[in-house]
């Protein structure tokens, strides 16, 4: 009876454990939320690796499904294409790089630190949120899509956060644009 017990126990913690995960799927489009995105991105790769490619993209049905493309070794010319959908994250495929003469591989990438953050990133969707209902009355725009544009030239004082909202039941998408040195936002409607 102590062994069912024990197994009945060990099994509800598994389970329990296991729906805890997902975390950065259900977190919303505001600067904590994407902070915790941040965390958990950092979780999983490490405090310093290298990113050429971030995106957040929400879907009804799964969340947050985050994209990133990193390297914990930018000298290896190696990186990684991983995609994390409801709390796992899979690998799809690997990439090799060709940098110019000359320069080094992290020349081109960013880290997530200081400088660029997804707290912005958030920040920016939170922003055009509340830009959205007031001068479209759209009442619950959600998120579509955000990013961290990063210059293919490695110049990151022209990085730009880039977040796409649309309508909760479908419709046009309006796109927000903030340079990483500029707090004024480019709309596109």
């Amino acid at each position: 009876m102590k062994v069912l017990k024990l197994t009945v126990i060990v099994a509800f913690s598994i389970i329990i454990l296991q729906s805890c995960g997902g975390n950065s799927a259900k977190q919303p489009a505001t600067a904590n939320g994407f902070l915790e995105i941040q965390k958990d991105i950092k979780n999983e790769f490490g405090d310093d690796a290298y990113y050429t490619d971030l995106t957040i993209t929400y879907n009804k049905s799964l969340g947050n499904i985050i994209g990133v493309t990193v390297t914990k070794d930018p000298v290896s010319l190696k990186m990684g294409q991983w995609n994390q959908t409801k709390g796992i994250w899979k690998q799809n495929q690997e990439i090799s790089l060709e940098v110019p003469q000359g320069t080094q591989a992290s020349d081109f990438m960013f880290q997530l630190d200081e400088n660029i953050n997804l707290s912005i990133l958030g920040e920016l969707a939170e922003k055009a949120t509340g830009q959205l209902k007031t001068d479209k009355n759209i009442e619950n725009p959600t998120l579509s899509m955000a990013f961290i544009k990063f210059p293919k030239n490695g110049d990151v004082s022209k990085t730009e956060y880039t977040v796409m909202l649309k309508p909760e039941n479908g419709g046009t998408t309006f796109t927000f644009k903030q340079g990483i040195n500029d707090n004024s936002i480019k709309i596109d409607y």
